[in-house]
């Protein structure tokens, strides 16, 4: 029973002792431990007092007062209390983690000028301090010097050694640890006689510690006289704080106006930027929003430590709680780069994907366009399960922008994507997008980032997709996705068999050796050349053939750069096409949209066979399985365009025959017409899918999205991605307008052949024998 009352509770205290901190000890009565909260393993330190004999039990009590103090102050400039245990013969007292001020000027990690910044934060912010406990508490601390000032890891400067605070309006009191005593007021060792301003004393503290900051310890008072290393903007107020006269010293607050004013030490750019995420929680969004943007600039000249733990925490919780909006986003990833591994888990990947999430099209631009800053940290799983259905909405967005950068991003999203998103649910989106997207650029940069990925495909995709894809692009009319396409089959020609590259590659590049465009022509001719040279090397060399055979089941691209598309696979890899406002008006020319359909059908298409007859006979000269079926449908056949001959030629069969002509043209030239132009149309962007231009672009997507499997495609080619295995509805609608444009004609056949058997019975034979008589 006896041992239950006489347990030691040190030993039931929730946190654990660690290493101790090397400090002076004729400084301060505390032992000083790195420690750890027993349950959750939280850093804490852990300031411990020990009465070892009956002469302490006087700092016994000092260091109870402290902990006594600490409690009920809280200030962001004094240090934070967590927990303490007393007993009579000891006191632990549990704060944030922090070191002491001597331990991090002693550091060298800082430059130069990163050391000024620091300071000219650190000793603002116990000027800070001493300013509330001076006038909001009527408190004096009496103790401020360099061992009673520590700093945590955000590079915050925290006030403690609080065994001598008393009212401001009470003498100052003995220390017991002569060394402190050094940093007494002159007036301190006269009988007080006279009323002294109630900062006094913390104003000659200040000014030690400033001497102490910039050169070593204090241990003479004489050694104030001299400024030593103290900056010239900051040494006027300094000896303003250390006057022999008290009432000549300036408070705290006056000290901070002062020195924060024109060019005093404490106007510089890092102290407004601590003191603005300070206050951001009652700035204005205008403001908000250029400090955001002017604080990237800044970063590489602030403290690291301070930029990691004190601004980046500021920065999420601006975005997450103060609608900070998507201009957060720069800065917030620069400094994320600097972080640890597990603490950039922690702290940025659940902001990065709460943003994806966001409907702000301003921050998913800004997300796409700095993906590659993080990339890096996300695991696939989130990726794949939390990220990519979020942007893969982008490639459905009204947007141009916001399309272009979420295809751009698909390069650095590639290599985490399992196999459903990379290989069924991206390829449904790109060949949307290289086939019915308006903007050129848009279309460019489809056919440049699937050459890009191609390594990171399964081989059977591959195997589907690549010709079939670049064979598309070669017949587009915007002249970047021409050269997109050359480039891409020449970057991707290890994944082609021999039979492919001879009989489907080779002949559709033969084409553009006559394209209208130079820089294509001489494109295609380097692409030739290549394909050349390799089934020249398996001619002479079939044993190659195997090898080859290998390199179209790899994964990885590691023969590209000794092989003869090096130089291909460097201007794919250059950068992505930038469209620009004069791209976007050819690509409105080039591409004939529904609204078109009233123009000039027949000079419209006469202009274009003028103006680009080698690329038509490029695009209709060979059989690739695009749709053959939209070509038959701009054939207009001859009978329709001429009437059948009559075994009578007659003059009333003249009237009838004139007749006929009038009607034929006024009943079918608008039929013909926008038959024509559509046809044309098609004809002239058969780099489409098959599909009616007037329906919405993507109502066969969704309809197909969810029965599209690897498993069900019929034919080797582009197309089985958005509609497998069944006629488009452009298909089904173009037969049924033949045929009933087909029983049209018959009927107004038999009504014409009516009508002249008719009047043959009715009316005289010739009209001149009708005058005669």
């Amino acid at each position: 029973m006896w041992s239950f009352f006489s347990r030691d509770a040190a030993k039931d205290f929730g946190y654990e002792l660690l290493n101790q901190v090397e400090i002076s000890q004729e400084f301060s009565i505390w032992k000083i431990h790195n420690g750890k909260k027993k349950v959750s393993g939280e850093p804490v330190t852990i300031f411990v007092f020990e009465a070892a004999s009956v002469e302490t039990q006087t700092l016994l009590e000092i260091a109870k007062s402290a902990v006594k103090r600490l409690k009920t102050l809280r200030h962001p400039s004094i240090l934070t209390y967590v927990d303490s245990l007393e007993t009579d013969k000891l006191v632990y007292l549990v704060v944030e983690p922090v070191e002491p001020l001597d331990v991090f000027l002693s550091k060298n990690t800082y430059t130069p000028d990163q050391k000024s910044l620091a300071l000219s934060w650190g000793l603002h912010q116990v000027a800070s301090g001493l300013a509330f406990l001076n006038k909001d508490c009527s408190l004096s601390h009496n103790n401020i010097c360099r061992s009673s000032v520590f700093v945590d890891r955000a590079g915050e400067w925290r006030l403690f050694g609080l065994e001598y605070v008393a009212p401001s309006k009470e003498a100052f009191p003995v220390k017991v640890l002569p060394a402190l005593r050094i940093y007494n007021p002159p007036e301190a060792d006269t009988s007080r006689t006279e009323e002294h301003p109630p900062w006094a004393y913390d104003s000659w503290g200040l000014g030690c510690l400033i001497w102490e900051a910039f050169n070593v310890t204090l241990y003479k008072v004489s050694a104030l006289k001299n400024t030593g290393k103290i900056p010239s903007n900051l040494s006027p107020s300094y000896c303003e704080l250390v006057c022999a006269n008290p009432k000549s010293r300036p408070s705290s607050i006056t000290f901070l106006k002062k020195a924060s004013k024109g060019s005093g030490y404490f106007k510089n750019k890092f102290v407004d930027t601590m003191l603005f995420l300070r206050e951001i929680h009652i700035k204005e969004n205008d403001e908000k929003l250029n400090f955001f943007n002017n604080l990237p600039s800044s970063l590489d000249t602030f403290p690291q430590d301070i930029c990691l733990y004190k601004v980046l925490p500021e920065l999420v919780n601006a975005f997450e709680y103060g609608n900070a909006g998507s201009s957060v986003l720069t800065p917030m990833f620069k400094l994320g780069k600097l972080l640890p591994e597990d603490e950039y888990q922690k702290r940025i990947v659940p902001c990065i994907v709460k943003m994806f999430s966001s409907k702000d099209r301003a921050t998913r631009a800004k997300l796409l366009q700095q993906i590659e800053q993080f990339i890096d940290h996300i695991q696939p799983s989130v990726i794949n399960n939390q990220i990519f259905p979020n942007v893969a909405q982008g490639f459905l967005d009204t947007n141009p922008t916001i399309r272009d950068q979420t295809i751009k991003c698909m390069l650095y999203l590639s290599p985490k994507l399992n196999y459903q998103n990379l290989n069924e649910e991206m390829l449904k989106h790109f060949a949307r997008l290289q086939a019915k997207d308006e903007q050129g650029g848009i279309r460019t940069n489809t056919t440049v980032c699937l050459g890009k990925i191609a390594s990171y495909l399964h081989p059977q995709t591959r195997k589907k997709v690549l010709i079939s894809a670049f064979l598309r692009a070669l017949r587009d009319p915007f002249p970047p996705a021409r050269t997109a396409a050359i480039l891409a089959l020449s970057a991707t020609e290890h994944y082609y068999s021999i039979n492919d590259c001879a009989t489907k590659v080779l002949p559709a590049l033969c084409h553009f050796t006559v394209d209208p465009e130079k820089s294509i022509r001489e494109q295609a001719f380097k692409a030739i050349s290549g394909f050349l040279s390799k089934l020249e090397q398996v001619s002479e060399d079939p044993s190659l053939i195997e090898k080859m055979e290998e390199e179209l089941q790899s994964t990885t691209p590691a023969s590209i750069a000794a092989s003869w598309t090096s130089w291909a696979v460097t201007s794919i890899a250059d950068k992505l096409y930038k469209s620009s406002a004069k791209d976007q008006v050819q690509t409105a020319n080039q591409t004939i949209s529904p609204s078109a359909s009233q123009t000039n059908v027949p000079n419209a298409a006469k202009s274009v066979e003028k103006s680009n007859p080698p690329v038509k006979d490029c695009l209709d000269s060979w059989n690739d399985d695009w749709g053959d079926a939209q070509e038959e449908l701009t054939e207009i056949p001859p009978e329709r365009m001429s009437p059948p001959k009559d075994e009578k030629d007659d003059w009333g069969s003249f009237e009838t025959d004139t007749e006929y002509y009038v009607g034929k043209i006024r009943e079918e030239h608008l039929e013909n017409m926008e038959l024509f132009q559509k046809e044309k149309a098609k004809k002239q962007l058969q780099s489409y899918f098959p599909g009616d231009p007037e329906e919405d672009p993507f109502s066969p997507f969704e309809k197909n999205s969810q029965k599209a499997e690897p498993t069900d495609w019929n034919t080797d080619n582009w197309d089985s991605w958005e509609s497998p295995g069944k006629k488009s509805n452009a298909e089904k609608d173009s037969e049924t307008l033949l045929s009933k444009q087909e029983a049209s004609r018959l009927a107004r056949e038999e009504k014409r052949k009516q009508r002249i058997k008719e009047r043959s019975l009715n009316k005289p034979k010739k009209l001149g024998a009708q005058k005669i008589s």
